[in-house]
């Protein structure tokens, strides 16, 4: 897997994020690196379970596609004396 990288922007949002979580949930005040070092954290740690799932799916989603094109295709055959 390839490290993915947050743009200067994104990775703000994402900081924001964690810091109002720990405040709302957790009644706790994190600093911007704190924040920021949690966040590489759980994106080197953790992220690549969340990503592996993502590729599960979309392999999964893209089998039923080709499982439906099969069909199609099979339903387009004329019947021959040949037989498979």
């Amino acid at each position: 897997m390839t490290t993915i990288d947050f743009s200067k922007d994104e990775k703000a949002i994402l900081v924001r994020k964690l810091q109002g979580y720990f405040s709302d949930e957790l009644q706790q005040q994190i600093g911007q690196f704190d924040a920021e070092f949690l966040l590489d954290f759980i994106s080197s740690e953790i992220g690549p379970y969340y990503y592996n799932r993502g590729l599960y799916d979309a392999q999964a989603a893209l089998n039923a596609r080709v499982e439906d094109l099969q069909d199609s295709i099979y339903q387009l055959e004329k019947r021959t004396e040949f037989r498979k």
